[in-house]
């Protein structure tokens, strides 16, 4: 059985995938494996590909979501997003990443979804 940790990460991607879409995203790819790590989501919107990292907390004991991005997760995700381009032959292509943070209540349910556009930089 998938812990409550995947569950909610699983929940937390369902509704960014959802939320982004009504925003006009595409969304090309969940949870895409690279050797520096996974890519939550990859989405195009405009011109722009985009990686996007899903951070969905239950309360805020542990803090806010967007702040669970350490300098180690940083550094995956730029990486990540490198592989990303050069497997799909995108180098060309204006990119950035995002991170959705989600909020649930105790109950499970939504509280707050904001998207950080641009939120990782190298």
């Amino acid at each position: 059985m998938a812990s409550d940790k995947k569950l909610l990460g699983k929940k937390g991607e369902d509704a960014a995938a959802n939320h982004l879409s009504g925003m006009g995203y595409t969304i090309l790819g969940r949870n895409v494996r690279t050797p520096s790590g996974e890519l939550d989501l990859v989405a195009q919107a405009g011109e722009f590909l985009i990686f996007v990292e899903v951070k969905a907390r239950r309360g805020r004991s542990h803090g806010l979501p967007e702040e669970a991005i350490t300098r180690r997760k940083k550094k995956h995700l730029l990486e990540s997003a490198q592989h990303y381009l050069q497997e799909t032959g995108r180098m060309d292509e204006p990119w950035r990443i995002d991170v959705v943070a989600i909020e649930y209540g105790r109950t499970g349910t939504l509280e707050r979804i904001e998207v950080f556009e641009n939120a990782i930089s190298g």
